[in-house]
């Protein structure tokens, strides 16, 4: 196994701090994230507010910490519903073949129509807007890539000879999946997962922005975004630091992805 790359690693530093940054702030942060003190409004960056206080008098690092616990949560479980739904589907599209992977892979191709904003859209004109809508938004709109990810993998195990002896015994096509398929397109799972998990950051800044995703007084990077409009004049700090809070985050996922791809990829580690 080839070791993880520089690149990988500053991504899984950024993704650390971030990580970190959400586990302090459940038992800590420097002032409490959704009270109002008029008083302190529109502060700059100081000693007693490191980032300064938006145009309610919040602590803005406090917010971005805070909202970090959002931003990995949105990520978790909308990566989580993709991986539970889009692998199983692809291991099956790759062991069947036939008309059942023609089903699936042009299902697959059917819900590529229908982007996680769109979707969003939708659910939150029948259920309103809320982080469960954004989170099952963007969780629906990734399950193609996983499938199509976990049907690629598929399709090369199932050339291995240790599959054809299995068949050979009679073993049962879920044994099978479960304990030849799965444990050998982990690899590249976890690489989607990473990659993912980018793009469902920046799908739940979206749609906190545009009003359809975590409702206020949560601070929510993308709502934290939005907010900052009408300071733009007279405090444009206010939306650097979440926007890059939500830039780096990204980087940092998207790097950790390239640098597992490059360790965890079969065909990059022959090369």
């Amino acid at each position: 196994m080839r070791r993880l790359p520089l690149t990988g690693w500053t991504g899984a530093v950024i993704v650390g701090v971030t990580v970190l940054l959400a586990l302090v702030s459940l038992l800590w942060t420097p002032y409490d994230p959704v009270h109002a003190m008029p008083y302190e409004r529109l502060l700059g960056p100081s000693p007693e507010h490191l980032l300064g206080t938006d145009r309610y008098g919040r602590d803005v690092f406090s917010r971005i910490m805070a909202g970090a616990q959002i931003t990995l949560f949105v990520g978790l479980v909308a990566v989580g519903i993709s991986a539970l739904l889009g692998v199983p589907f692809g291991i099956l599209a790759g062991m069947r073949r036939g008309w059942t992977e023609s089903l699936i892979m042009r299902g697959a191709d059917l819900m590529l129509a229908f982007p996680a904003l769109l979707l969003a859209i939708i659910s939150g004109a029948v259920f309103g807007p809320s982080t469960l809508t954004a989170m099952v938004a963007i969780g629906v709109a990734g399950i193609p890539g996983f499938a199509r990810v976990a049907r690629a993998g598929t399709l090369q195990v199932m050339t291995e000879d240790f599959i054809a002896s299995a068949r050979v015994s009679r073993v049962p096509e879920p044994v099978i999946a479960g304990r030849h398929v799965l444990p050998n397109i982990a690899g590249v799972i976890v690489v989607q997962a990473s990659v993912a998990f980018a793009l469902a950051i920046l799908a739940e800044a979206a749609l906190s922005f545009l009003g359809l995703g975590t409702s206020p007084p949560d601070p929510s990077w993308g709502r934290m975004l939005q907010s900052a409009q009408a300071s733009l004049g007279s405090a444009p700090q206010l939306a650097l630091w979440p926007g890059l809070a939500i830039a780096v985050t990204v980087l940092g996922f998207n790097l950790l992805g390239d640098g597992l791809r490059d360790v965890l990829d079969p065909r990059r580690s022959r090369r």
